[in-house]
């Protein structure tokens, strides 16, 4: 008689030890450079293009209804701050790592799990060839590393779209709208921002690589793997980004507190 819930802990379990064995293997010889560098240039190539266009709007929308609630409360002049802090802190590691996750991470689910099975992960062992070392951790490291320099990208383009929307739409002006930024923003923030495209970036590696070592037999195995990677990367990534922002908001003061 199986026990309720035994079997989502015995994948929860399973998934925390591919993570480790992930980071254990990252530092061990041989490391796969031509690999990691085949892996970052198609998970670039494929993610940033959709991730600018899903900025710009996402940006906009954030300055849009930010300022009309600033204005509402007579406090217009701190729209850019507010805005840029919401964009660099929330929206732009989320965007990221959701369109990898989208994009990349199904990508890497269906093409593991299709060699898991036809075998060739079985075969892999048979040869003394470790399939995590050899194909896992180039995936994963390519996911992190894009995530992080497509997390400042996608910054940039969202401050400077909320900027657009706010100036021409909301009749700000640019000299209040970069001096609020100066006044409510610091350092910290584009810090925890990168800090949780990184850790944003290994969770749809290791998630898209875990389902795609362990689909169920035949091509719509494959096919719901990739569903559930991404249905799983995207509530962890929400509940992560809650943790990590109560911790962040708790250990560093506010500008000026």
């Amino acid at each position: 008689m199986s026990v309720p819930g035994a079997a989502a802990l015995r994948q929860t379990g399973r998934l925390f030890a591919l993570a480790g064995t992930v980071l254990a293997m990252t530092f061990r010889r041989p490391f796969q450079l031509r690999e990691l560098i085949q892996q970052f240039w198609f998970i670039a190539s494929v993610a940033i293009l959709p991730t600018m266009l899903v900025s710009i709007p996402f940006g906009a929308v954030i300055s849009l209804q930010v300022g009309s609630l600033a204005k509402q409360l007579g406090a217009q002049s701190l729209t850019g701050g507010a805005s840029v802090l919401a964009v660099v802190q929330q929206a732009s590691p989320l965007i990221v790592a959701l369109l990898i996750s989208g994009a990349a991470g199904s990508a890497i689910c269906a093409d593991l799990g299709s060699r898991t099975i036809r075998e060739e992960m079985d075969a892999m062992e048979v040869m003394g060839v470790s399939p995590i070392q050899r194909l896992v951790v180039p995936r994963v490291l390519a996911c992190t590393a894009v995530a992080v320099l497509l997390n400042g990208l996608v910054s940039v383009v969202g401050v400077a779209g909320g900027y657009f929307f706010n100036v021409e739409l909301q009749d700000g002006t640019p000299g209040a709208y970069l001096a609020s930024f100066s006044a409510l923003a610091q350092l910290p923030d584009l810090y925890v921002s990168e800090l949780k495209a990184l850790i944003f970036g290994f969770i749809a590696g290791v998630v898209a690589s875990y389902r795609g070592l362990n689909p169920r037999p035949g091509p719509k195995g494959v096919g719901d793997a990739v569903n559930q990677s991404v249905v799983v990367t995207f509530l962890l990534l929400f509940f992560v980004n809650l943790v990590m922002t109560a911790i962040y908001l708790e250990v560093v003061p506010a500008k000026g507190a």
